[in-house]
């Protein structure tokens, strides 16, 4: 391996990144003339094409590793004697002595506002829980998960036209705008550590999402199946019920203005309208406007948790 002599002027990163996120973080790292991405590191199994072809064409070293806490892999990255370690979308969980290693250790961006929303799929969770802002947190990383102390922290609103697609081109932009700043903070010697214990003692976290976990249950309120459903949309795998045996996939839906609370069978189909049609919740009723299924949907149909 040839290393290229260190610019001791120039903060040297080791990157590790995956996605639309780390691409973006990379376009604003490499134009910073005081900047030096050392080497890139992809995530093993998933290869992502656009940042090895970034690596490629700015002529940086690619470093590859099924486990990047090996003491090879480790050998490796003491050559570089990078200043600065950075994760954004990586997917190994990183150990000790690989956190320890740069002079200014290892940071990570989390598109959550920590210490809650820790774990996966916050974007997800976010809109499931109704909440009103998403926050975008870059912490430096120990053996916890997402639980390193707060550098820099920016956040967002969520209004009632977002869904899963919209807050994820919000959370491209934004993890890239908040890990620049952040490292811009610790090239600057800075850096203000916000305790995550200090903020909330307990925090919250957010496990992964699995197949199944994406159908709907009518029970639920009107606002509970409305958030659900934009938390599921494109590009995620969509809301899914059952009408007559097959399957249907639901993509948006819509509150029902001055819609009355009332008892009847949930997932009941009880009216159309220009757009789709209405569905009976457990208080009161939802309109679903786009969805894709293999037949047509009649007043009286009832939409099932299963087969």
């Amino acid at each position: 391996m040839v290393c290229r002599k260190a610019d001791k002027n120039r903060l040297r990163i080791g990157y590790f990144a995956d996605g639309p996120w780390g691409w973006r973080a990379f376009d604003k790292m490499i134009v910073d003339d005081s900047l030096e991405i050392a080497f890139m590191s992809v995530r093993y199994e998933a290869r992502d094409s656009e940042l090895i072809k970034r690596a490629e064409e700015n002529h940086i070293p690619l470093e590859l590793s099924k486990n990047v806490n090996s003491e090879e892999f480790l050998e490796k990255m003491r050559e570089y004697d990078v200043d600065l370690f950075v994760s954004m979308s990586f997917n190994q969980i990183l150990k000790t002595e690989f956190i320890n290693l740069p002079k200014y250790k290892t940071i990570n961006c989390h598109a959550g506002r920590l210490p809650f929303y820790r774990g996966r799929n916050i974007l997800n969770w976010a809109l499931i829980n109704d909440e009103k802002e998403f926050g975008i947190t870059v912490h430096y990383v120990d053996e916890g998960i997402d639980t390193g102390d707060i550098i820099l922290q920016e956040v967002y609103p969520i209004t009632d036209e977002d869904n899963y697609g919209t807050l994820l081109e919000q959370a491209y932009i934004g993890c890239a705008d908040v890990l620049y700043r952040a490292i811009k903070i610790i090239q600057s010697g800075e850096v203000k550590r916000i305790r995550q214990r200090d903020i909330d003692p307990i925090g919250m976290y957010c496990g992964g999402r699995q197949e199944g976990d994406e159908i709907i249950d009518w029970k639920q309120t009107s606002r509970e199946i409305f958030n659900f459903i934009r938390a599921l949309s494109v590009p995620g795998p969509q809301a899914t019920s059952w009408v007559n045996g097959e399957k249907i996939s639901i993509n948006k839906s819509r509150m029902v203005a001055g819609a009355h609370i009332y008892k009847n069978t949930a997932g009941q189909v009880i009216g159309k309208t220009e757009d789709g049609f209405l569905v009976k919740t457990g208080d009161t009723m939802l309109e679903v406007v786009e969805y894709t299924f293999n037949g047509k949907i009649k007043i009286g149909d009832r939409l099932k948790d299963r087969e």
